[in-house]
């Protein structure tokens, strides 16, 4: 063997199944030691808020447990990366690192550097595809260029994956007898409670582990949400999603055996077409990561160049009765008060409050995913970023600038008899459902303690069209 120990450096990946820069490093060294790094820079960059921390002390910390069972250890660092992983793979006498790559721009800068230092210590690193099945590069059109728009991307995808489907890796499996013991490892710091870092703790948020990762994959499709998913999928009040979107942030789960797991049960079922909606929503992550990679300035500025002209209003108070959940909407307002309580939020309500916020308010859909960055326990940049740049029309999305969604409509549509917005609305509790999303229609008496809405939603659209349409309109585009 290459190697007689290498150091594993986790990110967003903190599993030992289906772990591809795991399973090289088991088969390329004697022994291995696993290390994950903690950046209080990040930590304190506004970047993270307390849900998605908390998900990765968790997570860290079920990991840790894991690798104790098995006699080695997790070695938990701090501080700079470029100066810690190579003075710990000095200390543990690793010859090499394998790390898996993160395409968020930062990660890019920071694995650069921490590899140039790695060889002026002379030891090699080596990057693996872990977060993507397909990575960016392998899914082009046919002239070579980066696709642009999903549709096309997700044939292209399909085709590749169909030839030569990438199966989850034996990690587990591999590592096993190869993990170093946790006396030679030795002592690192413990894994931290959020308030060390300023933030606040919450029994809402998730619960984020490998095994809980296992369960909640398991669930998905033995209780038949798989199979009902395209149906079910829109609805809030129902347990029609994966969520498993926690796990994938964090890597509890690996995305291939997702892909793998939900191919082989299309393969099977009679509700394959429900199944195969789920996997073009893995797909669409796919895509997101795809576009940050090839396109990193949309990391702060809009896919589409036109777009840095559209003329955003400035309104303090509106945006805090957007994120308070207090604009008078109910649909808008049960989505705010479940991401603000829960550090998570049903993926259609996601494209509700984000439509409402940037063509109902036009409010800078900056200040929508940066809110979304500090309160989800899944905030993930790729799919964030492109979340909001397609509700705000200034993103990969192929259909008119002029897709603005009617909140009313979308509650009556999606949350029928307003089962949704009473479990997190409980001063709507007395309206009667047809008078539930939209109650001001019925008169003050109705509202109570709940608000007028804050804008009228059929003005609002008429103003942002007015807006969008000199910037964003045919000719803009040509």
């Amino acid at each position: 063997m290459p190697y007689s120990r290498s150091l594993v450096w986790l990110r967003r990946d903190l599993r030992l199944s289906d772990n591809v820069a795991l399973a090289a490093a088991a088969s390329a060294s004697r022994e291995v030691v696993l290390a994950f790094n903690l950046d209080p820079v990040l930590l304190a960059s506004g970047r993270v808020g307390a849900p998605i921390v908390q998900t990765f002390f968790c997570a860290l910390g079920a990991l840790r447990a894991a690798l104790r069972e098995r006699g080695s250890d997790l070695a938990l660092l701090q501080g700079d990366a470029e100066r810690t992983i190579p003075g710990f793979a000095r200390r543990i006498g690793a010859q090499a690192v394998f790390f898996n790559e993160d395409y968020e721009p930062a990660a890019l800068a920071r694995d650069a550097a921490v590899v140039k230092e790695l060889a002026h210590a002379r030891m090699e690193a080596h990057a693996f595809l872990d977060h993507v099945v397909l990575g960016a590069g392998e899914v082009r059109t046919d002239a070579n260029a980066p696709y642009k728009v999903f549709t096309p991307f997700a044939r292209r995808w399909r085709d590749r994956y169909a030839l030569a489907p990438r199966l989850p890796v034996a990690s587990e499996r591999a590592s096993r007898g190869k993990l170093v013991a946790r006396a030679e490892i030795g002592e690192t710091r413990e894994v931290p409670e959020p308030r060390e870092f300023g933030f606040a703790a919450s029994h809402a948020y998730p619960m984020c582990s490998e095994a809980a990762a296992r369960e909640q994959l398991d669930a998905f499709f033995e209780s038949g949400a798989a199979e009902r998913y395209r149906d079910e999928r829109d609805r809030p009040a129902l347990a029609g999603t994966s969520k498993l979107s926690v796990h994938l942030r964090a890597g509890t789960i690996g995305i291939r055996t997702c892909f793998a797991r939900a191919f082989e049960a299309k393969a099977t079922s009679p509700s394959a077409t429900q199944i195969d909606t789920w996997i073009n929503e893995l797909i669409w992550r796919e895509f997101y990561q795809t576009i940050l990679k090839e396109f990193p300035h949309v990391d702060g500025a809009p896919f589409i160049e036109a777009a840095r002209r559209i003329p955003w209003r400035d309104d303090p108070k509106a945006f805090a009765r957007w994120c308070e959940g207090t604009t008078g909407y109910p649909i808008v307002d049960a989505a705010m008060r479940q991401l603000n309580t829960t550090g998570w939020m049903h993926n259609r309500l996601r494209m509700i409050v984000a439509s409402f916020l940037t063509k109902d308010l036009l409010i800078d859909w900056r200040a929508g995913e940066r809110y979304f960055e500090q309160r989800l326990a899944d905030a993930d940049l790729a799919q964030n970023n492109g979340g909001w740049q397609w509700a705000a029309s200034t993103g990969t999305d192929a259909a008119p600038y002029f897709r603005v969604f009617n909140p009313v409509l979308q509650s009556k549509k999606f949350d029928p008899d307003g089962a949704f917005i009473r479990s997190m609305l409980p001063e709507l509790a007395h309206v009667p459902s047809p008078a539930i999303h939209a109650p001001w229609e019925r008169g003050p008496l109705m509202l109570r303690d709940y608000p007028m809405p804050i804008v009228d939603h059929h003005a609002a659209r008429e103003r942002t069209l007015a807006v969008y349409a000199p910037v964003l309109g045919k000719s803009a585009r040509a």
